[in-house]
């Protein structure tokens, strides 16, 4: 008799273990409405403090929350989750603990823009989720810079050596660390357009050639006219004629150019100034894409000397003033003869 009442009572305290782990197990199920789109778990957090800050949320009850931590206790491993921010959406507690789990933390982007200063890209990263700032300005990036000797004398600011294009993240990662990155990509880029460029170039350096590259970007983001471009300041170059561009003038100028350029500023004296100068100016003016980079060390064969704006970002060419200052009448002045 003693045995059957013993197994009796194995069978309902096994069905009734088998219950309350059932009762335990279906907070799982339980939706988490996330407002947000990341989950930020610091080293060290337990799933006890992430189930206390949930129900903080509205997003469990306390009932909720006491049979995840029970559950916790019978199923240890739910509880090795992983330090990092989570891209999340509404899910079951089930699927955000196996994300907590599996360590596949978010990749952030951001991205530098070909033809700004180095001073606008950061400033526009500001606003970049999740990345540590720790170069905050462009005199800061100076020291990020591993400069080649064969570049010359290292220059005096940072302009234009940071490759622009989208770089992917992680959360807390450093500005400097992906700077760096961008950096060794352009010293690269630029050192295979030197190898293979054309002969006879008027440049001393890859540095130089940097600098031709940074006014290409400047003054056309119409890609089938750069090595046309590129061709009118080499030809320049050639000549010992000045390169009298604009977009060197307003670098120079820095915020004292408000949106025209006049004859004052025309004659100003500061180094950028290619209209005062002669050759290069002293260093990049901008961010360089690879196809001005491409323009600079395979600039198109012409003769011209001059271009002029045509509307459309386009430009119309030529090789003697007579008929450059045709073209201005025509494009700029709006004049016919």
């Amino acid at each position: 008799m003693w045995q059957k009442t013993l197994i009796t009572s194995l069978i309902v305290l096994l069905t009734c273990s088998f219950g309350f782990r059932n009762y335990l197990q279906q907070v799982q199920l339980a939706p988490l409405a996330f407002t947000s789109e990341y989950l930020d778990v610091k080293a060290g957090t337990s799933l006890s403090t992430l189930c206390q800050d949930w129900q903080n949320q509205q997003l469990l009850t306390s009932g909720q929350c006491w049979r995840l931590k029970a559950y916790s206790v019978l199923n240890p491993q739910i509880r090795q989750i992983k330090a990092g921010v989570y891209a999340i959406k509404p899910m079951s507690v089930q699927q955000t603990i196996q994300l907590l789990r599996s360590g596949k933390v978010a990749q952030f982007s951001l991205r530098l823009q070909e033809g700004k200063t180095l001073a606008e890209n950061l400033q526009a990263l500001q606003a970049a989720q999740f990345l540590e700032h720790d170069i905050k300005s462009a005199e800061a990036a100076m020291a990020l810079l591993s400069w080649p000797e064969a570049w010359g004398p290292k220059p005096v600011n940072a302009e234009g050596l940071f490759f622009p294009e989208t770089y992917n993240y992680t959360a807390h990662e450093k500005l400097s660390t992906v700077l760096k990155r961008s950096h060794k990509q352009l010293i690269e880029r630029v050192e295979k357009a030197w190898a293979t460029k054309q002969a006879a170039l008027p440049l001393k350096s890859p540095y130089e050639l940097l600098i031709l590259a940074s006014i290409i970007e400047k003054e056309s983001g119409y890609i089938p006219e750069k090595p046309l471009i590129s061709s009118v300041f080499i030809n320049r170059l050639h000549k010992n004629m000045r390169l009298q561009t604009d977009p060197t003038v307003i670098y120079g100028l820095g915020d004292r150019y408000q949106g025209d350029i006049t004859r004052a500023f025309l004659q100003d004296p500061h180094p950028y100034n290619t209209y005062v100068h002669n050759g290069l100016p002293p260093g990049p003016i901008s961010s360089v894409s690879q196809s001005s980079i491409s323009a600079a060390a395979q600039p198109q064969a012409s003769d011209k000397l001059y271009f002029v704006a045509s509307g459309g970002g386009k430009h119309v060419f030529s090789s003697t003033l007579d008929e450059h200052n045709k073209n201005v009448r025509i494009y700029i002045l709006g004049k016919k003869s």
